[in-house]
Protein backbone atom coordinates (compact mmCIF):
# COMPACT_ATOMS: atom_id res chain seq x y z
CA UNK A 1 0.00 0.00 0.00
CA UNK A 2 1.27 3.01 -0.63
CA UNK A 3 1.72 5.90 2.28
CA UNK A 4 -1.01 7.70 3.76
CA UNK A 5 -1.25 11.66 3.20
CA UNK A 6 -1.03 12.56 6.95
CA UNK A 7 -3.57 16.21 7.02
CA UNK A 8 -2.39 18.27 9.74
CA UNK A 9 -4.87 20.94 10.17
CA UNK A 10 -5.93 23.41 12.75
CA UNK A 11 -9.71 23.84 13.61
CA UNK A 12 -9.20 27.74 13.76
CA UNK A 13 -7.91 28.10 10.09
CA UNK A 14 -9.44 28.80 7.25
CA UNK A 15 -6.82 27.35 5.25
CA UNK A 16 -7.46 24.34 6.69
CA UNK A 17 -11.27 23.97 6.11
CA UNK A 18 -10.62 24.82 2.24
CA UNK A 19 -8.19 22.08 2.40
CA UNK A 20 -10.50 19.62 4.41
CA UNK A 21 -13.53 19.80 1.52
CA UNK A 22 -11.17 18.51 -0.89
CA UNK A 23 -8.05 16.42 0.63
CA UNK A 24 -10.04 13.04 0.92
CA UNK A 25 -11.34 12.72 -2.48
CA UNK A 26 -7.59 13.80 -3.38
CA UNK A 27 -6.59 11.20 -1.97
CA UNK A 28 -8.95 8.33 -2.84
CA UNK A 29 -8.12 9.58 -6.60
CA UNK A 30 -4.69 7.89 -6.15
CA UNK A 31 -5.53 5.79 -3.64
CA UNK A 32 -4.34 6.58 -0.68
CA UNK A 33 -5.61 6.70 2.59
CA UNK A 34 -5.62 10.39 4.36
CA UNK A 35 -5.23 10.28 7.60
CA UNK A 36 -6.90 13.33 9.73
CA UNK A 37 -4.52 15.05 12.47
CA UNK A 38 -5.67 18.06 13.98
CA UNK A 39 -2.75 19.81 15.62
CA UNK A 40 -2.75 23.52 17.71
CA UNK A 41 -0.85 26.32 16.07
CA UNK A 42 -0.55 28.24 18.68
CA UNK A 43 1.93 25.51 19.90
CA UNK A 44 3.93 26.17 16.71
CA UNK A 45 3.57 29.64 16.69
CA UNK A 46 5.68 29.98 20.14
CA UNK A 47 8.26 27.81 18.14
CA UNK A 48 8.21 29.74 14.95
CA UNK A 49 7.27 33.37 16.69
CA UNK A 50 4.79 33.70 14.38
CA UNK A 51 1.28 35.32 15.29
CA UNK A 52 -2.71 34.70 14.00
CA UNK A 53 -3.05 36.43 10.50
CA UNK A 54 -5.64 39.04 11.48
CA UNK A 55 -3.23 41.11 14.00
CA UNK A 56 -0.39 41.19 12.01
CA UNK A 57 -0.18 44.75 9.79
CA UNK A 58 -1.09 44.55 6.35
CA UNK A 59 -0.92 40.88 6.43
CA UNK A 60 -3.99 40.97 8.21
CA UNK A 61 -6.14 42.70 5.91
CA UNK A 62 -4.48 40.39 3.02
CA UNK A 63 -5.57 37.65 4.96
CA UNK A 64 -8.93 38.49 5.06
CA UNK A 65 -9.77 39.35 1.28
CA UNK A 66 -7.93 35.97 0.41
CA UNK A 67 -10.34 34.08 3.11
CA UNK A 68 -13.17 35.13 0.86
CA UNK A 69 -11.29 34.96 -2.33
CA UNK A 70 -10.32 31.17 -2.09
CA UNK A 71 -13.36 30.39 -0.49
CA UNK A 72 -14.74 31.26 -3.93
CA UNK A 73 -12.24 29.72 -5.92
CA UNK A 74 -12.63 26.35 -4.52
CA UNK A 75 -16.45 26.64 -4.01
CA UNK A 76 -16.60 26.34 -0.73
CA UNK A 77 -19.04 28.21 1.63
CA UNK A 78 -18.23 30.42 4.19
CA UNK A 79 -18.33 33.32 5.85
CA UNK A 80 -15.37 34.92 8.79
CA UNK A 81 -16.46 34.28 12.09
CA UNK A 82 -17.08 37.10 14.39
CA UNK A 83 -15.01 35.70 16.50
CA UNK A 84 -11.46 34.75 14.66
CA UNK A 85 -9.17 33.34 15.24
CA UNK A 86 -9.90 30.98 18.54
CA UNK A 87 -8.73 28.48 20.51
CA UNK A 88 -9.14 25.04 19.29
CA UNK A 89 -8.53 22.56 21.98
CA UNK A 90 -12.27 21.75 22.27
CA UNK A 91 -12.81 20.28 19.22
CA UNK A 92 -9.62 18.64 18.89
CA UNK A 93 -10.27 16.75 21.74
CA UNK A 94 -13.60 15.53 20.62
CA UNK A 95 -12.64 14.92 17.47
CA UNK A 96 -9.28 12.79 18.73
CA UNK A 97 -11.87 11.01 20.90
CA UNK A 98 -13.61 9.64 18.77
CA UNK A 99 -11.20 9.20 15.94
CA UNK A 100 -10.31 6.28 18.70
CA UNK A 101 -13.41 4.44 17.83
CA UNK A 102 -14.02 5.27 14.63
CA UNK A 103 -11.87 7.32 12.40
CA UNK A 104 -14.31 7.66 9.46
CA UNK A 105 -16.93 9.25 12.02
CA UNK A 106 -14.32 11.34 13.27
CA UNK A 107 -13.50 12.73 9.79
CA UNK A 108 -17.30 13.58 9.68
CA UNK A 109 -17.04 15.17 12.72
CA UNK A 110 -14.53 17.19 11.98
CA UNK A 111 -16.25 18.48 8.99
CA UNK A 112 -19.17 19.41 11.04
CA UNK A 113 -16.95 21.13 13.39
CA UNK A 114 -15.14 23.31 10.67
CA UNK A 115 -18.79 24.16 9.21
CA UNK A 116 -20.66 24.73 12.47
CA UNK A 117 -17.18 27.91 12.88
CA UNK A 118 -16.93 28.93 9.37
CA UNK A 119 -20.50 28.53 7.90
CA UNK A 120 -22.74 28.94 11.22
CA UNK A 121 -20.82 31.22 13.34
CA UNK A 122 -20.44 28.62 16.18
CA UNK A 123 -17.76 29.32 18.29
CA UNK A 124 -16.15 26.12 18.91
CA UNK A 125 -13.61 27.37 21.25
CA UNK A 126 -16.38 27.25 23.96
CA UNK A 127 -16.22 23.96 24.92
CA UNK A 128 -20.05 23.93 25.24
CA UNK A 129 -20.78 24.80 21.92
CA UNK A 130 -18.91 22.36 20.72
CA UNK A 131 -20.64 19.50 22.43
CA UNK A 132 -23.44 21.08 21.06
CA UNK A 133 -22.29 20.68 17.80
CA UNK A 134 -21.43 17.26 18.36
CA UNK A 135 -24.83 16.25 20.00
CA UNK A 136 -26.58 17.73 16.81
CA UNK A 137 -24.16 15.41 15.00
CA UNK A 138 -25.53 12.20 16.71
CA UNK A 139 -23.38 12.09 19.53
CA UNK A 140 -23.93 11.52 23.24
CA UNK A 141 -23.72 15.34 24.67
CA UNK A 142 -22.32 13.91 28.13
CA UNK A 143 -20.19 11.78 27.13
CA UNK A 144 -18.40 14.51 24.45
CA UNK A 145 -18.23 16.86 27.77
CA UNK A 146 -16.57 14.08 29.50
CA UNK A 147 -14.13 13.80 27.02
CA UNK A 148 -13.20 17.03 26.46
CA UNK A 149 -12.70 17.05 30.15
CA UNK A 150 -10.62 13.93 30.69
CA UNK A 151 -7.20 14.02 31.52
CA UNK A 152 -6.47 11.14 28.94
CA UNK A 153 -7.77 12.67 26.25
CA UNK A 154 -5.81 16.31 27.25
CA UNK A 155 -2.42 14.00 27.04
CA UNK A 156 -3.43 12.21 23.55
CA UNK A 157 -4.11 15.82 21.73
CA UNK A 158 -0.55 16.73 23.54
CA UNK A 159 1.28 13.96 22.35
CA UNK A 160 -0.46 14.86 18.75
CA UNK A 161 0.59 18.45 18.68
CA UNK A 162 4.26 17.63 19.45
CA UNK A 163 4.31 14.88 17.24
CA UNK A 164 2.89 16.78 14.50
CA UNK A 165 5.55 20.13 15.76
CA UNK A 166 7.83 17.21 15.60
CA UNK A 167 7.22 16.66 11.94
CA UNK A 168 7.25 19.90 11.34
CA UNK A 169 3.91 21.21 11.33
CA UNK A 170 3.94 25.26 11.40
CA UNK A 171 1.21 25.88 9.52
CA UNK A 172 -2.38 24.72 8.30
CA UNK A 173 -2.99 23.01 6.39
CA UNK A 174 0.38 20.96 6.53
CA UNK A 175 0.06 17.90 4.18
CA UNK A 176 2.63 15.11 4.31
CA UNK A 177 3.08 12.31 1.97
CA UNK A 178 5.40 10.29 3.18
CA UNK A 179 8.05 12.64 4.45
CA UNK A 180 7.78 14.86 1.89
CA UNK A 181 5.68 18.20 2.87
CA UNK A 182 3.57 20.71 1.58
CA UNK A 183 1.82 23.94 3.95
CA UNK A 184 -1.25 25.21 2.26
CA UNK A 185 -4.32 24.92 0.77
CA UNK A 186 -2.74 26.29 -2.59
CA UNK A 187 -0.35 22.94 -2.51
CA UNK A 188 -3.27 20.86 -3.36
CA UNK A 189 -2.47 21.35 -7.02
CA UNK A 190 1.05 20.77 -6.66
CA UNK A 191 -0.23 17.52 -4.33
CA UNK A 192 -1.78 16.11 -7.41
CA UNK A 193 1.01 16.03 -9.45
CA UNK A 194 3.41 14.74 -6.99
CA UNK A 195 0.74 11.92 -6.45
CA UNK A 196 0.13 11.79 -10.00
CA UNK A 197 4.10 11.36 -10.77
CA UNK A 198 4.73 9.26 -8.17
CA UNK A 199 7.30 12.75 -7.20
CA UNK A 200 10.33 13.71 -8.63
CA UNK A 201 13.68 14.40 -7.66
CA UNK A 202 15.11 18.24 -6.93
Amino acid sequence: MPAPIDFYFDFSSPYGYFASTKIDALGAKYGREVVWRPFLLGAAMKITGGAPLPGVPLKGDYARRDFARSAKYYGVEYRLPSTFPISSQAPARAFYWLNRQDPRQAKALAAALYRAYFVDDINISNPEDTVAVCARFGLKAEEVRAAINDAAIKELVKTEVDRAIARGAFGSPYIMIGEEAFWGADRLEQIEKWLASGGWTY
